[in-house]
């Protein structure tokens, strides 16, 4: 079978306009600079020169590596995590002004009966064991949130305005130098070794406070800046202050709370850096 041929003199098909390779009904005549497949507006981004399509722009930046911190974790531009526990803190403490009886109800607690919640009939009360002890984990971290009341001896107010102070302080260049979730885990594993210490040596103690978290900071920030070679805080210094107040408040806080984040926050903080009330037979104190 031969094959047609226009006729002499007569004009040639026009060839069919170019589309976009994304949308075959769509006529377009741009490139993209990197595949040079046709493009339309919609599937097209401005480039240094020319236009490139949506899927090489995409592929572009899968192969950009995102900035770290000097010890792996994801640089923010904002401590955005300490900010979120001050103010988690500072939420927990109103809620306590509203229902004293959270404090009861989340305070740490290795083991004790507690006293009947306010308003409730001594007579139908029926006394029970509370605590870690007793399945009541949750106390391990909640006892971090919570602060002792305005009028309570010996601190008051000032417990919560003390360690919300050291918690931006210390928490903003920790946050800062392990990025968000490094930072959360070790404030978070100082609340737990300060309980752990509560629970070893004072299973009876009512105990709340963020300090032993915030003991913790300063234990981390204080390996972190030996590894660095970069102390903007003073950490020996903060580190011994830290240490003496823990002597002096031993009287009327919570030593173990303390020591416990103080320990645990000197523990994690080489593996953060590394790349890749009232009652029977206990007695309430701060950390």
């Amino acid at each position: 079978m031969d094959t047609a041929h226009p006729a002499p003199g007569a004009d040639a098909p026009e060839a069919a306009p170019p589309t976009c390779f994304r949308h075959a009904g769509r006529e377009s005549y741009v490139r993209c600079t990197r595949c040079d497949r046709h493009v339309c507006p919609d599937c097209r981004r401005e480039a240094a020169v020319g236009y490139q399509c949506v899927e090489c722009v995409k592929s572009g930046h899968q192969g950009v590596r995102r900035a770290r911190t000097a010890f792996g974790g994801r640089i923010t531009t904002r401590p955005y995590a300490t900010l979120a526990l001050i103010a988690l803190n500072v939420a927990a403490y109103l809620v306590e002004l509203v229902r004293p009886e959270t404090v009861d109800r989340f305070a740490m607690l290795g083991s004790g009966v507690l006293a009947p919640p306010a308003g409730t009939d001594p007579a139908t009360y029926v006394p029970h064991l509370s605590g870690v002890a007793h399945g009541e984990w949750y106390r391990l971290i909640t006892h971090a949130f919570l602060h002792l009341e305005p009028t309570a001896w010996p601190m008051g107010v000032l417990h919560i305005v003390f360690n919300m102070y050291w918690l931006w302080t210390l928490g903003r260049v920790v946050e800062e130098r392990l990025g968000v979730l490094r930072f959360l885990a070790l404030y978070l594993l100082s609340a737990l070794g300060s309980a752990a210490l509560e629970y070893l040596f004072a299973p009876h103690a009512l105990t709340l406070g963020a300090s032993g978290a915030v003991f913790g900071l300063a234990g981390g920030y204080w390996v972190l800046s030996r590894r660095q070679g970069y102390d903007p805080l003073g950490g020996s210094q903060l580190l011994v202050t830290f240490v003496v107040w823990m002597v002096l408040s031993a009287g009327f806080s919570s030593w173990q709370g303390h020591l416990g984040g103080l320990l645990t926050g000197l523990a994690a903080g080489p593996a953060s850096a590394t790349r890749r009330g009232s009652g029977a037979g206990w007695s309430r104190r701060s950390t």
